[in-house]
């Protein structure tokens, strides 16, 4: 267990995107099977968005469907929500009026069933300064108890630095797997560090290629549009892939699963002294892949070195995100 916020969680987290935002949704009663199962294999770090699904069914409201079944569940669960999307345009809004809309359709959607226990805008608004945006959040909705901090997702330096001059930060969202190091050598995870802010590391599995399920360019079509991501097209595939038998391999030996090893490694930087606390958030959308994602594979430091060393000596083929998306923001 690891402290955040003042409550104890597990090492590991649980993101719900998967659970809402996809061509085929799993029914509501199976979303609260899976999120039941996520709390009793101690995946208590949940991080949901305003954005992820329709306005009938997203975080929100299968969160609130699963807190109305399961009230004991509130105090167990540190819940960390996405917005400050303009939701007719999809892009960022940090406007005044822009985070009232976002955070206030947020908790009309819980319904007091799970308080906000951060909230993070999805991408930096460049229209506006952070003392701005955080100002409302701070003065009008956790001074007045309405949610319990501010975090940040996707950010770069320069958003990390002010931001801390600004407001105290609680949690930086950002992408780190064995394809995706990058935030361990562009002083983002150092910055994180400087001013101890927890890395709440999203897509662990590498957006589900480091599962070891997706062999071929029509297996990964199954992902949805993250196959249209520079970083699944063919060339770069099968490229890429390279690393998934390397995985593969120590598994096998490890006597685990290759997703096990991609979330593992990535927990287990949060015992180097130069990071901040760093928290997996792989998601799932069924009992089975809770259980098998939850499992602490402890890693030896000859282990870990050398999955280190897959991961510093192989370069990743295709960016993270389609060039028309904001990254480090």
């Amino acid at each position: 267990m690891v402290q955040y916020l003042g409550k104890e969680i597990g090492p590991i987290g649980f993101g719900l995107m998967g659970l809402t935002w996809r061509k085929d949704p799993p029914a509501l009663e199976d979303a609260i099977a899976v999120m039941k199962a996520a709390v009793d294999n101690g995946l208590t770090m949940w991080n949901g968005g305003e954005f992820y699904g329709t306005p009938e069914y997203n975080s929100m409201t299968i969160i609130k469907a699963y807190f109305t079944k399961y009230p004991e569940d509130a105090e167990k669960v540190v819940l960390v929500m996405k917005g400050g999307i303009d939701m007719k345009l999809f892009k960022p809004d940090g406007s005044p009026e822009g985070i009232r809309r976002s955070l206030d359709n947020i908790l009309e959607q819980l319904g007091g069933t799970k308080k906000v226990d951060a909230f993070n805008c999805a991408r930096r608004d460049p229209a506006y300064p952070l003392s701005v945006t955080f100002g409302v959040i701070q003065k009008e909705y956790i001074d007045t108890g309405k949610i319990g901090a501010i975090a940040l997702s996707e950010c770069g330096v320069d958003t990390i630095n002010e931001a801390a001059a600004v407001a105290k930060i609680a949690g930086a969202e950002v992408e780190i797997s064995m394809f995706s190091p990058d935030v361990l050598n562009n002083g983002i995870a150092a910055a994180c560090k400087k001013h101890d802010i927890p890395i709440i590391a999203y897509s662990p599995i590498g957006k589900g290629l480091l599962s070891g399920e997706y062999k071929s360019l029509e297996d990964v079509k199954k992902l949805g549009s993250v196959s249209s991501f520079p970083r699944f097209q063919q060339e770069q595939l099968e490229h890429n892939l390279k690393l998934v038998q390397q995985v593969e391999q120590f598994a096998s030996q490890k006597s685990c699963t290759p997703a096990q090893v991609a979330i593992n490694w990535v927990r287990s930087l949060t015992n180097d002294p130069e990071l901040p606390l760093v928290v997996p958030i792989p998601g799932s959308s069924t009992v089975a892949r809770v259980e098998e994602n939850a499992k602490v594979v402890e890693l030896t430091k000859e282990e870990l070195d050398t999955l280190t060393n897959l991961v510093t000596g192989f370069e990743t083929a295709g960016s993270r995100y389609p060039p028309h998306a904001p990254v480090n923001t």
